[in-house]
């Protein structure tokens, strides 16, 4: 069996996972950047076994990146690197501020933010890096407002948010950067100790200083990095495929469905899902050993044409029932409805204030995110 040197990030066109993943069988040896043996898997149902299976752990201890040669450790709360029942523990504490209700309730205001930052892009004329103007302020503003986080910070937590998990830094600028984004959230839970306000860290005050900094941490950098690359990398791909752009314009109740395809199509959670057995497992006719680690790659999990009819093309008409990119399982993203809701108003009210958008530069000019664990795009110039 072929052992790749290293998971495989270069891509030979925008919108698809690498080649070598993409010619990869459905579970395969992989080394990690210390040299040591794991496992890639690329399949749609070995991916649903692994997310879903109790012997499959999300510790750090053993679930590695593929893309980094060492990890920080795991903070006090930050559940989504711990296995039941610890992490049962502190995912019912925030289950029922994520419900579908009370993300409909935040609807009005998600669409008056996405109005603001849609007139900041037309105040700075064509054209204008949508990245920078509506992508990432969008998804910001959003979480800072459910957590109860100053926007005013949102330059300080995205440079940290990047430079924490950029596998292109020493392990020591890495580690300063966690820092960074630990101290800002600490300095926000003090305020609170003091003044208690109607957002989501203020209702987990019971808790300890360190269990609450450590899940603001966690959704702080999960709620914007993943829907800012999203809008980011989701418009690219509209202006990328006209027809379909074209049918969503035509019929923008199609916008859900969209979404949807949109998140299977570009699966933009590229290396970060990894899992460590605890003991023997057999998964697709191999054996995956007691503390070995395991990539599982979503991108090519939601492109398997035994799950997904001509899976590597766009249709947003398509039925994407079982995609994987909010993961499966106990871990499964406990904001992917604030992500829906963010995505669905974002595409439309973009379209709709821009109806003749489209890329300012050259396709290959775009500066993507390759080798980084979550996919998107680092600017976005469009004009109109």
């Amino acid at each position: 069996m072929t052992v790749p040197t290293r998971v495989p990030t270069t891509r030979d066109h925008p919108f698809d996972p690498p080649a070598a993943l993409a010619a990869a069988p459905p579970i395969s040896r992989l080394r990690y950047p210390d040299g040591s043996l794991g496992w890639l898997v690329t399949d749609h149902a070995a991916a649903r076994f692994v997310l879903s299976d109790p012997r499959f752990s999300t510790g750090l201890d053993l679930a590695r990146s593929p893309i980094r040669v060492s990890e920080p450790m795991a903070m006090p709360g930050a559940f989504l690197f711990m296995d039941p029942p610890e992490h049962t523990r502190y995912r019912k504490l925030l289950t029922g501020a994520f419900t579908l209700r009370r993300m409909r309730a935040l609807e009005p205001r998600i669409a008056d933010l996405a109005d603001t930052r849609l007139s900041a892009l037309a105040a700075a004329g064509s054209p204008a890096d949508l990245v920078r103007l509506f992508a990432l302020p969008l998804a910001s503003l959003v979480i800072c407002e459910l957590l109860g986080v100053p926007y005013e910070q949102h330059d300080r937590f995205e440079r940290a948010s990047h430079a924490m998990v950029d596998p292109a830094l020493p392990a020591e600028a890495r580690d300063a950067a966690g820092g960074e984004l630990y101290g800002l959230l600490a300095s926000v839970v003090a305020d609170k100790r003091g003044s208690p306000g109607d957002d989501l860290l203020s209702g987990l005050l019971s808790l300890s200083d360190e269990e609450v900094i450590g899940i603001g941490v966690m959704l702080l950098f999960a709620g914007h990095e993943t829907t800012a690359n999203m809008l980011g990398l989701g418009t690219f791909a509209l202006l990328r495929h006209p027809g379909q752009l074209a049918a969503l314009r035509a019929d923008p109740t199609l916008v859900d469905g969209a979404v949807e395809e949109l998140l299977r199509y570009l699966s933009i959670v590229q290396y970060e899902v990894n899992r460590g057995a605890v003991e023997d497992v057999e998964v697709a006719g191999q054996v995956i050993r007691a503390g070995e680690s395991v990539l599982v790659s979503v991108p090519m999990a939601n492109r398997d044409p035994a799950r997904f009819d001509d899976p590597a093309t766009l249709d947003l008409t398509r039925s994407t029932s079982g995609h994987l990119a909010f993961g499966h399982g106990v871990h499964q993203c406990l904001g992917q409805q604030l992500a829906r809701i963010e995505l669905r108003i974002g595409f439309s009210a973009l379209l709709a204030r821009f109806p003749a958008l489209r890329l300012a530069v050259a396709q290959e000019e775009v500066p993507l995110r390759a080798s980084r664990g979550i996919y998107g795009v680092d600017a976005l110039p469009v004009a109109w």
